[in-house]
């Protein structure tokens, strides 16, 4: 297949003014073209994509308030936590009012903080537990809870300390192949944070269930699995248990990553790609304008990127530590996109973000939308 090397746009400096605010807060002007990097020259196919574009099929569920993390469960049902009303949702693929399991009452929302990310235990069957990011009156934590009969139980914490702001909270949850939990967390607009080795912000972190750093991290006293991040919200294993991404850059460059333990992703020296060899370079650079990314999931051979600022989804092949032909679809049509999750059926559930201050409202949002993904 004849490959072609994608040449970075310069950004005029005109192009510049104004971009100040941060990257989530809503639609800007898009100011770079969607390139990729590392870790060969940057390629994109010469050939037509002759697949099947995604298609919005259907509406899971709406009049939602913010829903932020999302994670199934054994039954094919969703758990679903709203960041600002602190409710944990049951929803039912298959139609019907979500069922409100219970509220996370130690949650304190403010700005971009309050009950963000959910994971569901891999031994669910075994012992009805899931895991939520919450943001409190004092900081960010981890804590379990069991869900048994539709019915949040009391919550446990297993990790706090980690840094709470009213922007850059991080919050996103996955486990991984290895067993083992992974935290997105930010640097609360502190960007010196990412890069102290003794911060949990500006952090992707490691953890077992319990809480303790995972064996095989490159400090075993410490969960930090890598640093030098601004404000991750998106992370997704590939076929290969390959860990990516998705990080909110500042005035100019949003990034997709692939993470390695112990490498540093150079914020706030570095946003984008950098010419200092101690930093890992992005997979994936955009502008903020057609990004400012959160949620991220893997299906077959590709990942798929919901944006907030950017108000679409992208679409990028990956093919080992490769990612190339970035595409966009549905550019607002739907307004600001927070999560995407890849469903036991192959579809994938996008939910939209417009309730959360820096968006516009339809009657029916906030949504998570049915997404037939297309065929590769």
């Amino acid at each position: 297949m004849p490959l072609r090397r994608l040449v970075a746009l310069a950004l005029p400096l005109a192009l510049l003014a104004g971009c100040g605010e941060d990257p989530d807060a809503g639609p800007g002007p898009a100011t770079v073209t969607a390139t990729t990097s590392e870790p060969s020259p940057s390629q994109q196919s010469d050939q037509p994509d002759e697949r099947r574009p995604p298609e919005v099929v259907g509406t899971v569920a709406s009049g939602l308030a913010v829903p932020w993390g999302l994670d199934f469960l054994p039954d094919r049902r969703a758990v679903v936590t709203e960041r600002d009303s602190a409710r944990v949702l049951v929803v039912d693929p298959d139609g019907g009012d979500p069922v409100v399991a219970g509220t996370v009452d130690e949650a304190a929302p403010q700005g971009e903080a309050g009950l963000l990310g959910v994971a569901v235990s891999p031994s669910f069957r075994r012992d009805s537990t899931i895991y939520l990011y919450v943001s409190t009156d004092t900081d960010n934590r981890v804590v379990r809870a069991t869900l048994e009969d539709d019915v949040l139980g009391e919550r446990e914490v297993v990790l706090d300390g980690i840094p709470l702001g009213g922007i850059h909270d991080g919050g996103r949850l996955a486990f991984g192949p290895d067993g083992f939990l992974y935290v997105s967390t930010g640097e609360t607009g502190v960007g010196e944070l990412s890069q102290d080795p003794d911060s949990l912000g500006g952090k992707i972190l490691r953890i077992t269930p319990d809480g303790e750093p995972a064996p095989g991290n490159p400090d075993p006293g410490s969960p930090v699995w890598s640093l030098g991040h601004r404000n991750v919200q998106g992370l997704a294993f590939d076929d290969d248990d390959r860990l990516w991404a998705s990080e909110l850059g500042q005035n100019t460059y949003d990034e997709l990553n692939l993470i390695e333990p112990d490498a540093n992703y150079g914020w706030p020296e570095a946003e984008g790609r950098s010419q200092e060899e101690s930093f890992t370079n992005p997979r994936v650079v955009w502008s903020t304008g057609e990004a400012s990314p959160s949620g991220l999931t893997y299906v077959d051979g590709t990942l798929w990127m919901a944006a907030l600022g950017g108000v679409r989804l992208w679409r990028v092949d990956v093919d080992g530590g490769r990612a190339s032909n970035p595409t966009d679809f549905f550019v607002g049509e739907y307004g600001r996109l927070r999560t995407v999750v890849t469903a036991p059926d192959g579809m994938l559930w996008v939910t939209t973000s417009n309730r959360d201050g820096r968006g516009a409202p339809s009657d029916s949002d906030d949504r998570i939308l049915l997404v037939d993904p297309g065929t590769g």
